[in-house]
Parts: C-alpha cells; sequence; structure tokens
C-alpha cells in the first residue's frame, strides 16, 4: 500500500493524473529515509532539509506537516505493509498540486508516501568491487537548486546507463566548473593521508543527510583533518580512499578509478563508528 495525501491505497489503485505537476514540470521534491525497526535514523535532519527545499521553491507548507505527524504517517504505513521489526526504505515524495504552466495556481501541496524492505538492519560494506569514472556528457550547475532532491534527475540517469554501457559500478559528477561534485548515487569523500575531504555545498553537490552525520562524526575524530573543499579530477588519482555516502547504503568505498585502487581501511572503520552511533541512539 502506499499513502497518497494520508489515505492508504493498494499500489494497483494509487495513481496520479497527467496534470499533475511533478510528472508535467518536475516540480516536486523527495525525501528517501530509512527506518530500522520503527525508528526513522537521522528523522530530524530529513524533515528540516524537507522543509528547507519547500521554502527554496516556494511551496506552501501545510500546517498538519509536523515532524509529529509525518513520522506518524511513515509508521502507520509500515505497520500495515510490513511489520515494525524491519528494515525499510522510506520515500516522500511532495509536488505541487496541479493547475497553470510555467506559473502555478497554487502553491499548495500533495504527498505520496511509498516504502520498500531492506535485507539488513545496519549498514555493511560489500566485498564487490566498485570501479568508477568521469560522467563528462552532462554537467551540474553550482547553485542553490542543485542541491535540492528534486525529481528532475536527468543527470544522474544518464550517468547510471552511461555506466551500465561501459561496464563501470558508478560515475563521478562534475559541475560546469568541471569540479568533482558527488557520485550518481551519493556524495563523495576523498582521504590522502589524515585530511578526509568534501566537495562544498555551494559547488552544487546534493546537501546529504549522511553527509552531514559523517562530517560531524569526524569533527570529533582529532586525528583527521575535515576540509569541505572543492575537489579536482585531478586528485582522485591521489587520493588514498574514495567512497560515496548515501542514507540506504552507508558507506560504499570505491576501489578503482582509471589506473588507481584504492584500500577501504578507513572507510571501514568509520562505517563501524556510524553503526555504533546508531545502536547507541536507539
Amino acid at each position: 500500500m502506499v499513502n497518497v495525501n494520508g489515505n492508504l491505497l493498494e499500489d494497483n489503485i494509487a495513481s496520479i493524473t497527467i496534470t499533475n505537476r511533478g510528472y508535467t514540470y518536475g516540480d516536486a521534491l523527495f525525501e528517501t529515509i530509512r527506518v530500522n525497526s520503527g525508528k526513522l535514523l537521522f528523522w530530524e535532519d530529513h524533515y528540516f532539509r524537507l522543509m528547507a527545499s519547500m521554502r527554496i521553491l516556494r511551496m506552501q507548507i501545510p500546517m498538519q506537516f509536523t515532524p509529529e505527524f509525518l513520522e506518524k504517517e511513515i509508521l502507520d504505513l509500515i505497520a500495515k505493509n510490513h511489520g515494525l521489526d524491519t528494515s525499510i526504505r522510506v520515500k516522500i515524495m511532495v509536488n505541487r498540486v496541479s493547475g497553470g504552466l510555467y506559473t502555478p495556481l497554487s502553491n499548495e501541496v500533495e504527498y505520496v508516501i511509498s516504502t520498500s524492505q531492506l535485507d539488513t538492519p545496519f549498514y555493511t560494506i560489500s566485498e564487490n568491487k566498485c570501479e568508477v569514472t568521469l560522467f563528462k556528457d552532462h554537467y551540474v550547475a553550482p547553485d542553490l537548486l542543485s542541491t535540492l532532491k528534486s525529481n528532475n534527475k536527468l543527470v544522474n540517469i544518464l550517468g547510471s546507463i552511461f555506466a551500465k554501457e561501459n561496464g563501470f559500478d558508478n560515475c563521478i559528477v562534475l559541475n560546469s566548473n568541471k569540479m568533482v561534485i558527488e557520485a550518481l548515487n551519493g556524495n563523495i569523500f576523498l582521504i590522502k593521508g589524515n585530511t578526509i575531504k568534501t566537495p562544498p555545498v555551494a559547488d552544487g553537490c546534493l546537501k546529504g543527510v549522511l553527509r552531514t552525520q559523517l562530517l560531524r562524526i569526524l569533527e570529533k575524530l582529532p586525528e583527521f583533518e575535515v576540509q569541505e573543499d572543492s575537489i579536482s579530477p585531478f586528485e582522485l588519482q591521489k587520493a588514498d580512499e574514495l567512497f560515496v555516502t548515501n542514507v540506504i547504503s552507508g558507506i560504499q568505498p570505491i576501489t578503482k578509478f582509471r589506473k588507481k585502487e584504492y584500500n577501504t581501511a578507513i572507510s571501514r572503520r568509520l562505517l563501524g563508528i556510524l553503526n555504533t552511533r546508531i545502536r547507541l541512539a536507539d
């Protein structure tokens, strides 16, 4: 079942109209959330990112859209679909209501919540190799809109097709200044010695929730110097480690870029710290 504007509907009944603005104009946002045994991981960060994104897009935030209301909507749907003793991927889609052309007739919104089951309750690192390349067919603008989780993900889609057709596991996305900003499915971190570096949001990378969590963890590890700074593609081959972060997979190391192969020691250590933090928060 899915939740459509507060109503639980069977998947084969739930639908959108051809005038839905998320469909016709990409006038929509989404959040992807991991839920472990009835606990929404990093819920506060997800909620405030969604609210901030809606304000940036001039959407009218409904009065009932409190953290408590949306959390209950999510948990009620999970209980109905899976039971609460499971690990679940949740997607919340918010779009402006139908009406108008480029100029909407209203800034009010509709929402849809859907769920799917995950295999493990905590983050793990796959033993599979992950070889990446640069995606240079299209670039991302280094501006505020690029940092939002809107449903315009054509660069990610085309990059994924390019990776599949050319035998790569992922691609690294560049902005229009030809600087590294992220991978197709998450934020990117570079490790060189005791320095851990990730692109700044100002370069156009997604303001990822797990990126935020990891930066908070790294602030408390004095052995590392953390930098939010632009990354040139030339730096990638000089790095000791590269890894990708998102809230569903956690930390996923990159093992090869061009002729350079990377180790995963610090990535694994950070993943252990992240999982411990999640357990302690229960």
